[in-house]
């Protein structure tokens, strides 16, 4: 994917480097890292279905995350500079996408603050989030969070490497700020509440996959405007192909249950980011 180097965005608050205060508000479940990213990373849960995931881990007795140490301080230059330059330019393309079709309906688009953390931060609204969660979007706050070493579970855990597989993981987190902007999320949260356990879950795949098929209009807006390098759309499909409900119910060893699913399966999330991507148009994403 083309961009600039050294671009910084305004709407990018580094908290990296801060110490880590407080703990996860929905406590402490004894869950590896690796497997709570698996459930939730990129498949880009918001604040409020958060919970719902971390009380289905409960089921894993594999031991505590154990205390973390505090990040050091940054002293000389940023190794990550490259990287936070990278996530600037993506996150203003994608905002700045989204701002034309807001206008075109004579709406009016509110960005999203990216914060970049290590291991732990708070959240206005959505309790404490950590690195073991992955990148999310926290509604209350309007905020998205990212942990920048997720991009290496990425690469290595999920087997989806590249800069474009990392733009689609923002890109899908940005759509679920757009789905909180037009009180998309709100109405589906209030058709949850009283529902069984099947019927909420079936409303959570259709929202995250509403969410990809949004990633994929951003993504045909940068195809448009020549961002885009060989490979990069592959690298998308790779990575919505790897974190499919049962892509991770098979690299964790669990029996696919559709019932349980809360992201969708990997045909599916392929599937409606490449009818984003080909249509560019989100009218085209009606999941429901």
């Amino acid at each position: 994917m083309k961009y600039q180097r050294g671009h910084r965005s305004r709407n990018v608050e580094d908290r990296r480097g801060q110490p880590r205060r407080g703990a996860l508000a929905a406590g402490g479940i004894g869950v590896p890292a690796v497997v709570i990213a698996l459930l939730v990373a990129v498949c880009g849960g918001d604040g409020a279905q958060l919970g719902a995931v971390l009380e289905q881990l409960q089921q894993f007795d594999t031991g505590t995350l154990g205390d973390q140490a505090e990040p050091e301080p940054r002293t000389g230059p940023d190794p990550q500079a490259d990287l936070v330059s990278f996530v600037s330019f993506t996150l203003d393309d994608i905002q700045d996408a989204w701002a034309e079709v807001f206008d075109a309906s004579g709406l009016v688009y509110e960005p999203s603050t990216l914060v970049l953390y290590e291991q732990g931060t708070a959240t206005a609204g959505c309790g404490y989030g950590t690195a073991a969660i992955g990148p999310f979007y926290c509604p209350a706050d309007q905020g998205t969070y990212l942990d920048l070493a997720f991009f290496d579970t990425l690469a290595q855990r999920f087997d989806a490497p590249g800069d474009f597989a990392q733009a689609y993981v923002i890109a899908h987190e940005i759509g679920h700020h757009v789905q909180n902007l037009l009180g998309i999320s709100g109405d589906v949260r209030r058709q949850q509440d009283g529902r069984g356990e099947a019927d909420r879950n079936a409303l959570s795949v259709s929202l995250e996959l509403q969410a990809d098929c949004f990633a994929g209009v951003w993504a045909h807006t940068a195809f448009a405007d020549d961002i885009l390098e060989r490979g990069d759309v592959a690298e998308a499909m790779r990575a919505a192909e790897s974190i499919g409900d049962d892509a991770i119910a098979a690299q964790s060893g669990r029996p696919t249950n559709p019932e349980t699913w809360t992201h969708g399966s990997s045909d599916q999330r392929q599937e409606w980011f490449e009818r984003g991507f080909d249509t560019g148009d989100p009218n085209q994403c009606d999941t429901f």
